[in-house]
C-alpha cells in the first residue's frame, strides 16, 4: 500500500510517497519480536550542541538516503536499520555508548570524533575535519548520505550561530501549532497562564473530543526543549489528559498566547561557558490540589547549559523526609 506525507526541513516542506508493506497483518510473536529502535535522547544532542559551543568544534549533519532499505531483513522490522549502522560503525572503531545506544565516539591517532544517530539523521562533531570527511565519506559509500553541512535544523529546533555562541529556537514549531490550533491572529498573553488560576479534575464540561486537548498537550510538552519557561505550566496541564474539559483546554491555549507574543525566545548556549555539571533541586510541601502529595523537581547544567528538564515527581512523605531526598 501506498503511504503520504510531509516532512518539515528549514528550507520549507517536502512531499513524500512510500510504498510499505501491510504491517497491520503480521501477528506478534509469529511475524516479529521486538520493534523498538533506539533514537537519540534530547539531552545527548544538548551535550553534543555543547560541545560545539564550548570547544569551537564544527558539527555536521548528515541524511541517510532511503535509510530503512540499507538493513538486512531477517524479519519484517525497521529496526534493522540500526543494527545495520551500528555495526558499520563499530567497524570504524567507534565505541556504543552504554547510556545513550544511539551515541558513538572515537578516539583515534589523538583525534576524537562523535556520531549521533536520530533514525535516519546523523550528527557529527570531533576534533579533526580532516577524520570527520573520512568518515562522510565511508558512510556515503555504504548508504548514500546527504551532506546537509553545519548543523543548523535538526527535529523541529532551529539552529543559529555566531563567533559568540548558539542559539537554539523552536518558532517554526510554535507557528505550526498556532496554525493548527486557529491561532495565529491571537492576541498575546503576558505569562504562560493567568496567575490565580486554578484548574480542577471535575469541574467544566468535558471535551467531545479529548484527543485534541491530548495532541495540543504533546505538542507543547516537546516545546520544553528549548522552552523551559512553559515547562512547569505544561506539566500543570498534562495532569488531565485522561479526562480533559473546557477549562483545560481554555489554559491549554493561554499558553499558546504566551507563545505569540515570546516565539522568538530560545536557549543561548554562550561560547564563553566551560564544561562543569551541576545540579539543582527542590521541593515544596503538600502542593498538589488533588492529593496533597509534595513535588519535588531537579535539573542539571552543563556550566550555564541547559542538559535536561525531568518532569517533577511526586512524593507521599513530609516535608522534613520531602527536602532531605531533594
Amino acid at each position: 500500500m501506498g503511504t503520504y506525507s510531509i516532512t518539515s526541513r528549514e528550507e520549507g516542506y517536502r512531499y513524500k510517497a512510500r510504498l510499505v508493506a501491510i504491517g497491520y497483518q503480521q501477528v506478534e510473536g509469529r511475524d516479529f519480536t521486538q520493534t523498538f529502535s533506539p533514537v537519540a535522547k534530547l539531552a545527548t544532542v544538548r551535550i553534543v550542541i555543547a560541545l560545539d559551543v564550548v570547544k569551537s568544534w564544527d558539527l555536521f549533519q548528515l541524511d541517510v538516503n532511503n535509510a530503512f532499505l540499507h538493513g538486512f531483513i531477517d524479519e519484517e522490522a525497521s529496526r534493522q536499520w540500526n543494527k545495520e549502522l551500528s555495526k558499520f560503525l563499530k567497524t570504524l572503531q567507534f565505541e556504543q555508548s552504554k547510556q545513550d545506544y544511539s551515541l558513538f565516539t572515537r578516539t583515534l591517532d589523538g583525534k576524537f570524533l562523535v556520531i549521533l544517530v536520530y533514525v535516519d539523521g546523523i550528527l557529527v562533531i570531533g576534533t579533526s575535519v580532516s577524520q570527520i570527511e573520512h568518515v562522510k565519506c565511508l558512510l556515503d559509500q555504504a548508504f548514500t548520505i546527504k551532506d546537509l553541512g553545519l548543523l543548523s535544523y535538526f527535529l523541529g529546533i532551529e539552529v543559529h550561530r555566531n563567533s559568540k555562541g548558539i542559539f537554539l529556537s523552536q518558532r517554526k514549531y510554535i507557528n505550526d501549532i498556532l496554525k493548527d490550533s486557529d491561532m495565529e491572529d491571537c492576541n498575546a498573553a503576558s505569562a504562560p497562564l493567568p496567575c490565580g488560576l486554578k484548574l480542577s479534575i471535575n469541574e467544566g464540561e468535558l471535551l467531545d473530543d479529548p484527543n485534541v486537548y491530548r495532541r495540543l498537550v504533546g505538542r507543547l510538552l516537546y516545546l520544553g526543549n528549548t522552552r523551559p519557561d512553559v515547562s512547569y505550566s505544561v506539566q500543570h496541564l498534562s495532569q488531565f489528559v485522561t479526562a480533559p474539559r473546557v477549562p483545560h483546554l481554555r489554559a491549554a491555549l493561554h499558553v499558546l498566547k504566551y507563545l505569540k507574543g515570546t516565539m522568538d525566545n530560545g536557549l543561548w548556549y554562550s561560547a564563553d561557558s566551560s564544561l562543569h555539571l551541576s545540579a539543582y533541586s527542590d521541593t515544596d510541601w503538600s502542593s498538589c490540589q488533588f492529593s496533597s502529595r509534595s513535588l519535588s523537581a531537579y535539573t542539571g547544567l552543563l556550566e550555564d547549559l541547559h542538559v535536561i528538564i525531568p518532569l517533577p515527581v511526586f512524593m507521599h512523605c513530609d516535608n522534613t523526609s520531602a527536602e532531605h531526598l531533594s
